[in-house]
């Protein structure tokens, strides 16, 4: 679309809006926004109205803004359209690691047989076996498996994606994902936020797991790694995996603590497997604590106390067999909750976060507004983001459009319920 064009899109059978909802505690279906036979306004890359289609018609005609029949959209497409269409803003995926090469289908096929994550791990697989792949990857076979995935991502509705290194470790093979990375935010098929994830285990270079050589890599990340990020705006965002078989709470505080200091925003991998991520990421006002399949009532109050948004990503839980994080609990405890896929090669390979969010949903008895917030403005909001998740004027035009009347039927089908047409900066994609 051209920059200052302005464009009338409808008519749309319901619109769900997403816009004014609390970013914490919990939501009931009431709160939610549904316009009936409905249209969008867009100018440019961005949303002008969204209103009754009767009378944004009339507007349109009076002001000589084009209007786009969703029949005509499709026809453009070479597609049939639809008898019904739901509208909804395009999902906000702020957890993924998709930005790697390999497969860890033989590590899967061991958890199925019950080998442990830990032990699947100490052997060499688990994520030093992802970081192989990686590394010998070029940059340019590292970009064309990723877009291929963005891609994926795109068809199933997300417009914005935030995507981690941390399948590199070392300087160079960070940098290497976080400039693919870069150049996939570039292509401008999604929104991409890149985190560094340089601290998510200790590389097998380093063999001796003591406190001493976890400090050693992590003051070669510090010196010699984030500040090239910094220069080349490669992230903003700083991220370590805090567990014990990772990089406890002693050690990775002070790396954290450091890299803020330097300006990044932190997001913390947080009580997965045992606690004290939760309450170190409240500790230092961390942007987002992510999994918390292990927190307390306790952990999630701290969060709370600390402004923290708690991200619950079920298909973790789903590829490891284990608990899903509390969200139900951390919502009635007044957090504010985002859903994230945690697309991975290891534990959560599916990458599906529609389908994804409405299994937690269920397990957790979410309300639809808890799980459509989750995926949105909340998701948005654990991303710093103020301009998308919401179908609102001044928002990015980031929309998809699913083919029903109704919009329950979205998570009634639990993610088989593919978007027909799907929006990006007000640019309609082909898929």
């Amino acid at each position: 679309m051209l920059a200052n064009e302005r464009v009338l899109i409808g008519p749309f059978s319901q619109i769900l809006s997403l816009s004014n909802l609390a970013l914490t505690g919990p939501l009931s279906d009431h709160q939610l926004e549904v316009i009936n036979e409905g249209g969008v306004i867009v100018a440019g890359q961005v949303i002008e109205r969204v209103d009754l289609w009767s009378e944004l018609k009339v507007y349109a005609q009076k002001e000589g803004i084009k209007i786009h029949r969703v029949e005509d959209v499709f026809a453009q497409l070479g597609k049939p359209c639809p008898k019904h269409l739901t509208l909804t803003p395009g999902l906000v995926d702020a957890h993924t690691h998709i930005c790697y090469a390999g497969s860890r289908a033989r590590d899967y096929a061991d958890r199925l047989n019950g080998v442990s994550y830990e032990t699947i791990s100490a052997r060499g697989g688990g994520i030093c076996d992802t970081m192989q792949h990686t590394r010998k990857a070029s940059e340019d076979e590292l970009f064309e498996l990723n877009i291929q995935r963005v891609r994926q991502h795109l068809a199933r509705g997300v417009t914005t994606v935030e995507i981690k290194s941390g399948y590199g470790l070392s300087v160079a093979d960070e940098l290497k994902q976080l400039r693919v990375i870069k150049k996939l935010s570039e292509a401008g098929l999604s929104k991409v936020i890149s985190s560094c994830l340089a601290a998510h285990v200790l590389p097998p270079e380093f063999k001796d797991t003591s406190v001493a050589r976890h400090e050693e890599y992590l003051s070669i990340i510090l010196n010699e790694l984030l500040p090239i990020v910094k220069k080349e705006k490669l992230a903003q965002r700083v991220d370590a995996f805090v567990e014990p078989s990772a990089f406890p709470v002693s050690i990775a505080r002070s790396y954290l603590k450091s890299a803020q200091k330097m300006g990044f925003d932190l997001c913390v991998h947080a009580d997965q497997f045992s606690r004290g991520g939760a309450k170190l990421a409240a500790e230092l006002g961390a942007k987002s604590a992510d999994h918390l399949e292990a927190s307390t009532s306790q952990d999630l109050q701290a969060l709370k106390a600390g402004n923290v948004t708690a991200v619950a990503l079920p298909g973790a839980s789903i590829g490891l067999g284990i608990p899903y994080t509390p969200a139900r609990e951390a919502l009635d405890l007044g957090l504010s909750l985002a859903i994230a896929s945690d697309w991975n090669p290891g534990s959560a390979p599916m990458g599906h976060l529609l389908m994804q969010a409405s299994i937690l949903g269920a397990a957790e008895k979410l309300s639809a507004a808890e799980v459509w917030a989750g995926i949105s403005s909340r998701a948005a909001h654990a991303l710093s983001l103020t301009n998308v998740g919401q179908l609102k004027s001044g928002f990015i035009a980031d929309m998809i459009a699913f083919p029903c009347d109704d919009y329950r039927e979205i998570l009634y089908h639990q993610g088989m319920l593919q978007p027909s047409l799907v929006w990006t900066q007000g640019d309609l994609h082909d898929l």
